[in-house]
């Protein structure tokens, strides 16, 4: 059979027992909010299934694990530029699946490791109540170090001991910068702790794990200065959807310091137009109420009103094109540094803004108190490098060198 499916720009002829559907995947993918380009590329997809399971005299029920393999390397074989990973398939694979045309997605069995970073991701989560980003740090770093371990496709927890922990350490120090090595030890650290916990391991093998060589307080926080910071609002072009959102993330980043998981948790339920506040779901469950000045409340709302698609979800934050879902911490954390690129100026991260709400406070004459307040620290240790920020009040503090053959009052 041969259908013409011309509800698109451009016609696609399609044979094969798949033709009947491409109309109608067309309009599910604009449903979930795929661009038009996106849309017909994965019609021209579906309509190459169709035709290469015709030539292959297989019926969509017999379209398991390894027939898409071999689809999509057929795929490359051809030359095809896109759409030649499994992965890139999920749109139409997924709406397959929901009409039950093709077998479900087969679970992958957990190998030894993989049944031990789900019970780690658990505790994590469950009982340590680590954010998402943090778990994914933790959960990577104790993959590298347990697939070491594994011996024969075996994996024999309770034969791990402190040499076996140095050993993975110093290997690593040979691949890994300072700023890297720190995650991964402290990652370690934790990993070994739930493994003597769980019974796992016989004694905790934590304090093994050596220390990375650094100083606490060795770095001065550099925050974006007041040039950058128009620079980067002035790079939005907030005529367009993503316009008006970039321009509310950068506000909320530069006016209050959130960081950006922060942006990402905004809901619309935490903007309190009426009392001038909103909620904060900071680290480790934290939940704080804070002012939304009136520039910060504008921009949000510039952007709720006449940026943000109609949808059902609740995140203040959502994608512009594909799929209808919400912005996730990369995508914020990308925010400021595509400004940067279109501003022109020195890359500005996402914790150089919040570095800045910690300066302006103390040139304004805060205290350390007063910063850790703003910046919602639950330890006021955290805030303790901003003391290197107000030079003027260390320079009335400090002592003078003492000069050789001069007089020292300060004896």
């Amino acid at each position: 059979m041969v259908k013409a499916a011309t509800d698109g720009r451009y016609p696609v002829r399609v044979s094969g027992p798949l033709a009947g559907l491409v109309h109608d995947f067309r309009l599910e993918l604009i449903r979930q909010g795929f661009t038009e380009r996106t849309t017909q590329g994965h019609a021209y997809v579906l309509a190459h299934l169709s035709r290469w399971l015709e030539q292959e005299r297989a019926a969509p029920s017999e379209l398991g694990v390894e027939r898409i393999i071999a689809f999509v390397a057929v795929r490359r074989a051809g030359g095809c530029r896109r759409w030649r990973t499994v992965g890139s398939l999920r749109p139409m694979l997924g709406y397959l699946r929901g009409l039950g045309l093709i077998p479900a997605e087969e679970p992958r069995a957990l190998g030894p490791v993989d049944a031990v970073l789900e019970r780690y991701r658990r505790w994590l989560e469950r009982e340590r109540r680590l954010g998402e980003q943090t778990v994914s740090l933790r959960l990577h770093w104790a993959a590298k170090f347990l697939v070491a371990q594994v011996e024969g496709g075996r994996l024999e927890l309770g034969r791990i001991g402190p040499q076996a922990v140095t050993a993975f350490v110093l290997e690593m120090a040979q691949l890994y910068a300072t700023g890297s090595m720190k995650p991964l030890t402290s990652g370690l650290r934790s990993l070994l702790r739930f493994l003597f916990a769980a019974g796992d391991i016989d004694r905790d093998l934590s304090p093994v794990v050596p220390s990375v060589a650094g100083w606490q307080l060795s770095g001065i926080p550099v925050g974006a200065d007041d040039e950058a910071v128009t620079a980067l609002l002035a790079s939005c072009n907030r005529a367009t959807a993503v316009g008006r959102r970039d321009f509310a993330v950068l506000l909320l980043m530069a006016r209050l310091g959130l960081r950006a998981v922060e942006v990402a948790r905004l809901r619309l339920e935490d903007l309190d137009w009426r009392g001038g506040e909103l909620t904060v779901r900071g680290k480790g469950g934290r939940v704080d109420r804070m002012p939304l000045p009136s520039d910060v409340g504008g921009a949000l709302a510039d952007w709720l009103r006449s940026g943000r698609r109609p949808s059902t979800l609740r995140e203040v934050f959502t994608c512009t094109i594909g799929l209808d879902a919400p912005m996730k911490r990369q995508s914020i954390v990308m925010v400021p540094r595509s400004a940067s690129l279109r501003a022109g100026i020195a890359m500005v991260g996402a914790h150089r803004l919040r570095h800045r709400v910690a300066c302006r406070v103390l040139a304004d004459g805060g205290s350390l108190a007063e910063v850790a307040e703003v910046l919602r620290h639950s330890d006021h240790a955290s805030s303790a490098i901003y003391a290197k920020v107000d030079l003027a009040a260390l320079a009335a503090v400090v002592r003078p060198w003492p000069m050789a053959g001069g007089d020292d009052d300060t004896a």
